[in-house]
């Protein structure tokens, strides 16, 4: 086994492997803005929209949960803005020569905030439970055999086959380390840690008011001395986007990430002087907006069905009317954000209303006497204004070529079980996290053993076309760039000519801030950080 330095893995091997993965060619980047030393004290107040429905992001990755769960629950490494690694939870980290076993120095001397002492036990309990139950676990994990515990600060990571992602996946936003004592038993999904959290992290958990806020004290005993540099981080839910932009131009909110108001009122908000707009710390979850067909439902199982769909939306249209020219075209299955592994050549199915209405018929579907050719309802995701605004032009053009579409408003969890359990829906559109890395954030979108009842944010069309698996669980295993791209090529261009889904563009996420908020971001998941290094100015 090579033993790798922290020093030689963040400048050497480790960035340039994990850049090249990751498919981002990034510029240095400046460190944000610092206004003298950090000052010690206050109260942070962040908006999250909507309401996370669990604490941890051990069983779930909706944006949300990914945002608050750090700021308790930490990872095993972190990554800068440039994704160079840091050290979290492991000090030290090698990987053997034949990239089949990792292994990690653990940090001494951390506590749990209930007192127990953190061991490689639950780092081992943790990585098995993230391979089960995690959405995207299934697939990242995948190839783990065993996690070895020689010593109670070392864990060994052991794999069947090589994971060329592995390392850029072990972060606290997108593999938490949990305590084993909180898991021994039960059912991860049900268990009340998702509901009152323990963790390792910079904030300890104190209340979660349902429908309020969440409310995190600084951990008086943090690993890291000094910090963090906040007494207290207070998360609270506005689910009406007009009043998050009021509470931002008033300082009762002082960090909002995800695009948190309406992108009509961004100009209003750029010239608050009290305000800044932070584009960084999006770079490790790229989001693509797509229509999601249940591949079950009578209309929508016939192809020349979803390629009308797919020639009846107008991306141009969709990027003016919708995103306010905040998004590009984004209609491969793999995102252009990953330029390593995006294919701009699969087969398009441009805007084309004529030819939309043309299969529409080849598939048997004609106009009635009130022009309607069939009738289905679409979930949009409840998250934010902006899903509401895509169901409504998807809504809008469809009626065009003879398909009468009726919205469904829900709140989350109702959403949730009628897309992701029940199956009970016709098409929905959604806004998926394509992650730093096709394995760990595309596959588990059309991979058919990842159609799982339950797990959200999973291949939710019912998908299966066995060529498919073969080139995504091929990619997963291949360490030679070249090979790893022709494999993720050939299956955009399958997924393109199946279509289960209609990708549709990529948005670019901002951060609205407080001129008193001091050193956000400096990871490269910058809203999903711990926030220990935050501090307010006065």
């Amino acid at each position: 086994m090579t033993i790798l330095s922290r020093r030689r893995f963040a400048g050497g091997l480790g960035a340039g492997a994990l850049q090249a993965a990751a498919g981002l060619a990034l510029p240095a980047r400046p460190s944000p803005a610092r206004a003298g030393a950090p000052r010690r004290g206050g109260t942070l107040t962040v908006v999250i929209q909507p309401e996370p429905p669990t604490l941890v992001s051990l069983t779930h990755t909706a944006g949300p949960t990914t945002r608050v769960s750090p700021k308790v629950t930490e990872g095993l490494l972190s990554f800068d803005l440039d994704f160079r690694p840091k050290p979290q939870l492991a000090t030290a980290w090698s990987v053997s020569e034949d990239g089949l076993r990792y292994r990690f120095a653990l940090r001494r001397g951390v506590t749990w905030h209930d007192g127990r002492a953190f061991t490689s036990a639950d780092v081992a309990h943790s990585i098995r439970l993230l391979k089960e139950h995690h959405p995207r676990g299934r697939g990242t994990f995948a190839g783990v055999v065993d996690v070895l515990t020689p010593e109670p600060h070392v864990a060994e990571i052991v794999l069947a086959r090589p994971a060329p992602y592995l390392l850029a996946a072990l972060t606290a936003s997108e593999a938490p380390i949990v305590p084993r004592h909180r898991y021994a038993e039960g059912d991860p999904l049900a268990s009340p840690n998702g509901k009152a959290p323990v963790g390792t992290g910079p904030f300890v958990f104190r209340e979660w008011v349902q429908g309020s806020h969440i409310l995190y004290e600084r951990n008086p005993n943090y690993w890291d001395p000094g910090k963090p540099h906040l007494d207290r981080i207070v998360v609270r839910f506005i689910a009406d986007a007009n009043a998050r932009a009021v509470a931002l131009e008033t300082g009762e909110i002082h960090l909002a990430p995800d695009t948190p108001v309406p992108l009509g009122q961004l100009d209003a908000l750029k010239a608050n002087p009290a305000l800044r707009i932070e584009t960084g710390g999006y770079d490790y979850q790229p989001i693509v907006y797509r229509l999601e067909f249940n591949l079950a439902n009578p209309y929508f199982r016939h192809l020349a069905v979803r390629q009308a769909v797919a020639h009846a939306v107008d991306r141009a249209a969709i990027n003016r009317l919708v995103f306010h020219g905040y998004s590009r075209d984004a209609p491969a299955a793999i995102s252009p954000a990953l330029r390593a592994f995006h294919d701009p050549d699969v087969p398009k199915h441009p805007f084309d209303p004529a030819r939309a209405e043309a299969l529409l018929e080849q598939a048997g579907f004609p106009r009635g006497a009130d022009g309607v050719r069939f009738r289905v309802h679409h979930d949009y995701m409840p998250y934010s204004e902006t899903y509401l605004q895509l169901g409504a032009y998807t809504r809008q053009a469809l009626a065009k070529v003879g398909i009468a579409v009726t919205l469904r408003a829900q709140d989350v969890p109702s959403w949730f079980k009628r897309t992701y359990t029940d199956r009970a829906f016709d098409f929905m559109s959604n806004g998926m996290s394509h992650s730093f890395d096709p394995t760990v954030g595309v596959q588990r979108l059309y991979w058919s053993k990842n159609v799982k009842p339950g797990v959200p944010f999973s291949n939710g069309s019912g998908y299966a076309n066995p060529e498919v698996d073969r080139l995504l669980e091929a990619a997963a295993v291949e360490t030679d760039p070249a090979r790893r791209r022709a494999l993720f090529c050939a299956f955009q261009t399958i997924v393109a000519q199946d279509l289960p889904d209609v990708n549709l563009v990529t948005g670019a996420n901002l951060t609205i801030l407080n001129r008193r908020v001091a050193n956000h971001p400096t990871t490269i998941d910058g809203p999903s950080d711990g926030f220990a290094d935050v501090w307010l100015e006065a």
